[in-house]
């Protein structure tokens, strides 16, 4: 769009007419594939981690669980679309964007125009919400394209929301097939995940069709429970559409499946699910990096940063105490517990729900303990938080974008819904639990909150209603 005539802008773009190939994922339906994903999980596939003898101990068990998640595309419909305005001449390209990757877009426009890096300006405004898609340069290159073409001369250019939500980068749809076996007491001695996503990878490598490292290490191969014997895999998943970054990445899908699983092996136990996820942990412990098969850990030390699951167990503790976990309910409402630790912080949520008798939900209270290291901005650490609870309760009530024919089905927020005012939940409590000592190692904030919220919220639809939540998003599951 040109800066000083959007309604012309606007009307050109009415005036196109375009002829379209789709390619070869024409017939991308996300409904087929979703059994496409499900029929694989079930399949051995690629072993990226193993500790003892699976088959054994599982063909040993006392009682066997077994279970299936599914977490469909998302996207991250920032409340300002991608936008940019850019100026670009022979020698010298200049562009002001809401940016999470400013080096992205400046190399992107050097290597396109032929430019030295240093005649390639990129002005970083404020975001105005990104979650991810502001990391991809293609709305920033398209407004700078538009500039060159029109001999230099100043272009604004902002996607529509349609644009947005049916052209992005999508946060990948994901399986995960999990099984358990339990000894007469209840307690886990063998533990199988099988993790099937297409990879983010497809983006840069379009044949790729397994798990980055990157991304198994997000949740998956660190597993911290104490059990004898694990073995995660990884099935192979080609990608239909371009796969992006999103808050928190691969620990979505891998939290929701670990979490929503360790309480449904607590109700087959006849055990409270505070007490069970605490009992999965084992005694306090630092795991050595080298006992999982990608010690990755977001480009940190995993010296500096091992996992130790003392900390996993305080936010566990403190979240329960906080909440009043065991404390009396009304008919219909139920707590849920999950925890995570992302982005080298740990994280623990309370969810208490209700659902009436026509089955609909609202969220009374969230409660939500963290621990990041030291904490330097207490008020910037709660508002992140709180901002993650509503993002994961928007995400896990009413979050999907779906494909028919080659093409997302959904268009604005009319059908690719968000959590409004009369939905979120009516409290948030935040609880920040800080290590003895402020020299503790920072950890991140912006992204670890969000992957506890979705299991926990359907580990307390389980405690309402007697209803086990196995897919995203919940929408029409609860009639």
């Amino acid at each position: 769009m040109i800066a000083d005539n959007t309604h012309a802008a606007i009307k050109g773009r009415s005036l196109l007419e375009i002829e379209w190939d789709d390619g070869p994922n024409a017939g991308y339906d996300s409904s087929t594939y979703r059994a496409v994903l499900e029929a694989a999980s079930l399949r051995p596939g690629k072993v990226v981690r193993s500790n003892g003898d699976l088959d054994a101990a599982l063909a040993g068990a006392a009682r066997r669980v077994e279970a299936t998640y599914y977490i469909p595309h998302l996207a991250q419909a920032p409340m300002e679309p991608p936008t940019a305005t850019a100026r670009v001449t022979r020698d010298r390209c200049e562009i002001w964007c809401s940016v999470q990757n400013p080096e992205a877009i400046r190399a992107d426009l050097s290597k396109r125009f032929q430019l030295p890096l240093d005649k390639v300006i990129v002005h970083a405004l404020l975001l105005g919400g990104g979650f991810g898609r502001k990391s991809k340069p293609d709305f920033a290159s398209e407004a700078a394209i538009l500039s060159r073409a029109m001999d230099g001369r100043p272009v604004k250019l902002t996607f529509t929301r349609e644009d947005d939500l049916q052209n992005g980068y999508l946060h990948t749809v994901s399986v995960a097939h999990m099984e358990a076996g339990l000894d007469e007491q209840g307690r886990p001695q063998a533990w199988l995940h099988r993790t099937v996503a297409p990879t983010i990878q497809s983006i840069f490598m379009p044949d790729a069709q397994e798990s980055g490292g990157f991304e198994l290490a997000m949740g998956a191969v660190d597993m911290p429970f104490a059990i004898p014997n694990v073995r995660v895999e990884n099935p192979p998943a080609a990608a239909h559409t371009r796969i992006g970054w999103f808050r928190s990445v691969s620990n979505i899908p891998h939290a929701f499946a670990i979490q929503s699983f360790a309480a449904e092996l607590a109700a087959a136990a006849g055990r409270d699910p505070k007490d069970y996820l605490l009992a999965l942990l084992g005694p306090d412990r630092v795991i050595d990096p080298a006992s999982v098969s990608d010690p990755w850990l977001y480009g940190e030390d995993p010296k500096r940063y091992a996992y130790d699951t003392a900390r996993l167990r305080g936010v566990i503790e403190r979240v329960a105490q906080e909440a009043g976990w065991g404390r009396r309910l009304p008919p219909g409402h139920g707590l849920g517990i999950a925890a995570h630790r992302s982005f080298v912080s740990y994280a623990a949520v309370v969810v208490e729900a209700a659902v009436d008798a026509e089955g609909r939900l609202t969220i009374p209270r969230v409660d939500i303990a963290f621990d990041c290291g030291a904490v330097i901005n207490p008020d910037r650490v709660r508002a992140q938080l709180e901002g993650a609870v509503i993002q994961g309760v928007s995400l896990a009530t009413v979050g999907e974008i779906s494909f028919e024919a080659g093409r997302v089905t959904q268009s604005n927020f009319h059908d690719y819904a968000l959590t409004r005012i009369d939905t979120a939940p009516k409290e948030i409590h935040t609880h920040l639990v800080t290590p003895v000592g402020f020299d503790a190692p920072l950890g991140g904030v912006g992204e670890p909150g969000l992957p506890p919220v979705a299991p926990a919220l359907c580990n307390a639809i389980f405690a309402a209603t007697g209803k086990r939540i196995r897919s995203l998003p919940i929408r029409n599951q609860l009639a």
